[in-house]
């Protein structure tokens, strides 16, 4: 592991001086850093730095730049209080990292907004500075820039005054380097006040209707309420604003006082959006300000404990919802969203597990795993949540932020804490779980009259069993069967008798909070199944799941699900048809497209929707349940697959009669465009549909026009859109991977798709190389990937890019994933295929 800078020089104080000239694309730079240094030599880092001058306590000193190390080294003479003041100048970039412009238009004329952006390591494109989330200190910013009238500049910290232009705000709290944060350009805004004083602000361009703001400013408000409250625990600053920028590679930016958004995470159309869009972005705007406690306030003390983070804010976004929305029942999208990407992803051998060691920017970079740090790590919290309750869980907390407040802490810290609230060893149990990838698969059998319990790792692929265990909270429904498992076999007895006392079939992990999955021996999970409408509906979810899982796994077969499928199709729980049409669409890929196996698969598509259409129609109804809100969206989807043809003309007539494509119910609007761009496709359609996504603000639309455009068939409409994905005044490169996937995805242009990223590798990593979003384009890739041609054709572009940093992991999981999937079409195909021309015959 390479040494910290922070072990030689501890900075107590940053007085950062910036001045921004748009126009010329430069940055001219003072930074002045007050500190302790342990060492007659420190370092801080720099990263793309011209370093004009540096002195130590007034005196030029001399300086070495290391721009591999991305450091700047330099003798102090004796250890002590110490002041270093570097002069530098570096270029504005277009990389979304660091300080860069974001685009956008209003009225055709093209402006930018400056923002920010420093997780993880770019902090020191800005400034110089120890950029390390142990090195917290106080920061004075003081920016000029290019100011044009009517232009706003915000930060972490409230503006203090302005002097011959420069800004110079208030000084912040004493906090880590990543979270620094400014913006300027011209801004909308819409303010309002919590209970506690707190000042919350919601800010865009003036691209957007000023309705799009009340939304987040609705929420953020509340969010911040619930927070104090539960965490019991004041927040810490003045203001809480809420920023979206045009050109953002994260989601979301947890910056302490100033949270930055891609705009499709913040703003939103109140008069035509969908429930589960509310969701989302209620979500995210949760995710963030729970950061500004558990992340902010007491941040990890290195990047290994990014979970610490993460994992957390996970848990608390559907926690403050729920508290905001009760009605919406949040957790129920926990269990289809969060939940199976974590299963999916911590099945495969090589993943990591969610407390991973890291050294460099690249691995620092790698280990933001959305299903491991994000979806698997709120898992292990809500599984906490469930063994403590939430009494022990805040008292605990209130504890953890009294110790840490304004410091570092590692995960052991957080379960010290809530150990001691809760009198149980939470960390025992915890370290099994974060230390170790993977999980366990319970078996539950009846051998020889005994209901008997066996756990081991689950794989899909090939996996090579460690024997490891885990700890195991069962959560059964029968008394007999202990609270945690930590064995690998558990004789539970007699299963008449026990069957008998308990008068229902034997379940485990109800609720479905724990992270395993279970496999019903045929006694068991015949006795499930004959009872399944007595079942709640998250159980009638675990079934499905779990079924699903097992067969990608190799466990049961995929054949064997079919005929349950018809079982479940006219459920009225939107949890349920999420999982059953993800089990629908994951029958795609053992058909061939153009064959009569397509066919049938389609007619089974038609079976198990059209009821579910007729019930509930192309348009949305005043005063209908959020579950059917929430399922027609799949029911639509799934009858235009099936080439359902009153499903086809409904959708077009829809959109024939539409006076513009935005007045589309957003509800049914990516239906109604995808069956115009499939089935109606036109040259005139593909420059309408191109036109309205250049020039429409409403990222929700942009998002469906992205969907619908990627589904023409047309060989040479395709190769147009192709042309462009390197022209971002159409696409901007934030958007490119859902563009890329769209198309990918289409089986008339995987091939156009799949050339371009490799025949553009190159010009794809200097554009968003360097940050979260470019391993991804790995990762969709493998997502689409099923044939034995595909997989040879990816290890032979992938394999020699293996030792690039931050990508080595990613393309050995991918690889694996890919070839696990070839492996079971080529096994059950015909099987597959055979029950499926069964269920529709």
């Amino acid at each position: 592991m390479s040494k910290r800078l922070l072990t030689d020089f501890v900075p107590s104080n940053y007085q950062v001086y910036l001045d921004i000239d748009r126009q010329a694309k430069t940055i001219k730079g003072i930074t002045t850093i007050t500190g302790d240094a342990r060492q007659k030599q420190i370092a801080v880092n720099q990263k793309f730095l011209k370093v004009d001058e540096v002195t130590v306590n007034d005196k030029a000193v001399s300086f070495q730049v290391d721009d591999q190390a991305e450091t700047i080294s330099l003798a102090v003479g004796q250890p002590g209080a110490v002041t270093v003041r570097i002069t530098y100048h570096t270029d504005l970039t277009d990389t979304m990292m660091g300080i860069y412009p974001s685009y956008y238009q209003v009225n055709g004329q093209q402006k930018e907004l400056i923002g920010t952006q420093f997780e993880t390591t770019a902090a020191r494109q800005a400034f110089p500075c120890v950029d390390e989330p142990a090195a917290k200190a106080t920061f004075d910013l003081a920016i000029k820039y290019d100011e044009q009238p009517n232009e706003t500049i915000i930060a972490n910290m409230p503006e203090e005054k302005v002097v011959d232009g420069v800004h110079y705000f208030k000084r912040t709290v004493k906090m880590s380097t990543y979270l620094v944060a400014f913006a300027f350009g011209e801004m909308q805004k819409k303010l309002t006040t919590t209970k506690s004083g707190v000042q919350v602000g919601v800010f865009a361009t003036k691209a957007h209707q000023p309705k799009e703001l009340d939304f987040a400013l609705d929420i953020a408000k509340r969010a911040i309420e619930f927070y104090e409250d539960f965490y019991q625990t004041p927040y810490p600053l003045e203001h809480s604003w809420q920023l979206a920028l045009p050109d953002f590679s994260a989601g979301a930016m947890e910056n302490w006082g100033l949270v930055t958004y891609r705009e499709a995470y913040l703003l939103l159309d109140p008069d035509n959006t969908t429930l589960d869009n509310k969701q989302l972005v209620a979500t995210v705007i949760t995710h963030e300000l729970a950061h500004q406690w558990f992340g902010d306030l007491v941040t990890m003390n290195w990047w290994d404990d990014l979970w610490l983070n993460e994992s957390f804010a996970n848990m608390m976004e559907y926690l403050s919802v729920d508290a905001i929305h009760p009605e919406w029942k949040i957790w129920e999208m926990f269990q289809t969203s969060e939940v199976p990407m974590a299963l999916q992803r911590d099945a495969t051998d090589g993943v990591q597990s969610v407390h991973v060691d890291v050294d460099s920017p690249a691995e620092i970079d790698s280990i933001f795993d959305g299903a491991i740090v994000y979806a698997k790590g709120s898992r292990m919290l809500v599984m906490v949540r469930s063994l403590l309750g939430d009494d022990a869980l805040r008292k605990g907390l209130k504890q953890y932020f009294q110790d840490h407040q304004y410091g570092n802490a590692q995960g052991d810290d957080l379960w010290d804490a809530l150990g001691k609230a809760s009198g149980m060893q939470i960390g025992d149990i915890m370290h099994s779980w974060l230390n170790q990838p993977g999980y366990p698969v319970v078996s539950a059998s009846v051998v020889d009259g005994h209901l008997k319990l066996h756990q081991q790792q689950f794989f899909i692929g090939a996996g090579k069993d460690q024997g490891r265990l885990w700890k195991i909270p069962l959560n059964a429904n029968y008394e007999a069967a202990p609270e945690i498992m930590d064995d690998a076999d558990i004789d539970l007895g007699d299963y008449q008798k026990l069957r008998q006392a308990n008068g229902q079939p034997f379940r485990l992990n109800v609720g479905n909070n724990s992270h395993f999955i279970v496999k019903y021996g045929e006694t068991l999970l015949n006795d499930l199944l004959d009872h399944v409408d007595e079942l709640y509906h998250i159980t009638q979810l675990q079934l499905l799941q779990d079924l699903r899982l097992l067969a990608e796994g190799n466990q049961v077969t995929y054949a064997s699900i079919v005929p349950l499928l018809a079982r479940f199709k006219d459920s009225h729980s939107a949890i349920v048809n999420t999982v059953l049409y993800q089990i629908a669409n994951a029958l795609k890929k053992f058909v061939e497209p153009g064959t009569m196996q397509e066919d049938n698969l389609r007619q089974l598509f038609d079976q198990l929707s059209h009821q579910q259409v007729e019930r509930l129609g192309w348009q949305p109804v005043a005063g209908e349940s959020n579950d059917d809100q929430l399922t027609r969206p799949l029911v639509l989807m799934a009858a235009l697959y099936a080439k359902n043809q009153g499903a086809m003309q409904n959708a077009h007539d829809l959109f024939e009669q539409a006076a513009s494509l935005a007045e589309l119910p957003a509800a049914v609007r990516p239906a109604i465009l995808q069956n115009e761009a499939e089935n109606f496709g036109t040259t005139e359609l593909f420059d309408q549909l191109i036109h309205e996504y250049q020039t429409a603000t409403d990222p929700g639309l942009k998002q469906d026009l992205c969907l619908a455009t990627t589904k023409v068939t047309d060989p040479e409409l395709l190769t147009r859109l192709v042309n462009q994905f390197e022209d971002a005044s159409l696409i901007k490169p934030q958007d490119l991977r859902a563009w890329y996937r769209g198309v990918l995805a289409n089986n008339a242009g995987q091939q156009l798709a799949w050339d371009w990223l490799r025949n553009e590798w190159s010009w794809l990593e200097a554009t968003v190389g360097g940050d979260m979003e470019f391993a991804t384009f790995i990762t969709v890739t493998a997502g689409v990937f099923h044939t034995p041609d595909r997989l040879a054709e990816f290890e032979e572009f992938f394999n020699p890019k293996l030792d690039t940093p931050g990508l080595t992991r990613e393309i050995q999981m991918d690889t694996s994933v890919i070839r696990s999937r070839v492996n079971l079409v080529e096994s059950e195909k015909n099987g597959v295929n055979a029950a499926i021309e069964k269920a529709v015959h």
